[in-house]
């Protein structure tokens, strides 16, 4: 694993439980539900809805790259609060997109807040502390551990009204986080692309299982919970 360097934090992050950013949780949410997060960021708690993740391969096709942002752009014009895991390839992608569409975003990381990997989204992460949001459920000084972004995955999981799969091999992480939206009740969407390659063995598998093929963003929308009005926040 690349080695992480850590990031200066002006002010102290904020604590806070699950349940007082998004809401009151049902059982099986309570079950999975980190003790604690550990935020840094100008977007109100609890969080405006709807807030979609958009994720997939840190190791992406340019095409992927292009569709992420295209999406992510898409859904952040629309009022919509896109969430990635601040990784690279599709995820750097996503947040990018979301804030060329003037829209929000929040990371939800897989390190500490005064951490960052890869080291190239150091100015990324940086600036979506400052403006935007970031989510850690891990304090500082934590050791950082590969297990992390996996359990990172199911807390992103549950802060999403839904989950995008852009781009995604057959042990890609953020299968894990399809698999949790589909636990949860979640929406799921993967990109049709997705369906259409004969390499892959997971996409048919979650269709099964709730699981939706899309080709165009706008479907996403018409499967969200009602939008409440995105707080203006400090610029």
């Amino acid at each position: 694993m690349e080695k992480m360097e850590e990031v200066l934090i002006e002010n102290k992050p904020s604590t806070y439980t699950l349940e007082e950013i998004i809401g009151p949780l049902n059982d099986v949410e309570q079950k999975f539900a980190p003790k604690q997060l550990y935020v840094a960021g100008q977007l109100p708690i609890p969080l405006p809805s709807p807030r979609v993740s958009v994720i997939g391969s840190r190791k992406a096709s340019p095409k992927g790259l292009n569709a992420a942002n295209i999406i992510a752009k898409f859904l952040a014009k629309n009022e919509v609060i896109v969430v990635s895991g601040l990784a690279e390839g599709i995820d750097s992608s996503a947040h990018k997109g979301a804030i060329e569409g003037n829209g929000y975003t929040i990371a939800v990381l897989g390190t500490p807040l005064d951490r960052f990997y890869p080291r190239k989204n150091q100015q990324l992460q940086e600036f979506i502390m400052q403006r935007h949001l970031a989510i850690s459920q891990f304090p500082i000084g934590y050791p950082i551990l590969p297990k992390n972004f996996v359990i990172r995955n199911r807390t992103m999981a549950l802060i999403s009204d839904a989950s995008v799969i852009v781009e995604a091999g057959n042990n890609s992480g953020s299968l894990h986080q399809g698999w949790e939206a589909l636990r949860l009740g979640r929406p799921l969407f993967i990109w049709n692309p997705l369906m259409n390659d004969p390499s892959l063995n997971w996409p048919e598998k979650m269709v099964k299982y709730g699981a939706m093929r899309f080709t165009d963003p706008e479907e996403v929308l018409e499967e969200l919970p009602s939008q409440r009005i995105i707080f203006e926040v400090i610029q």
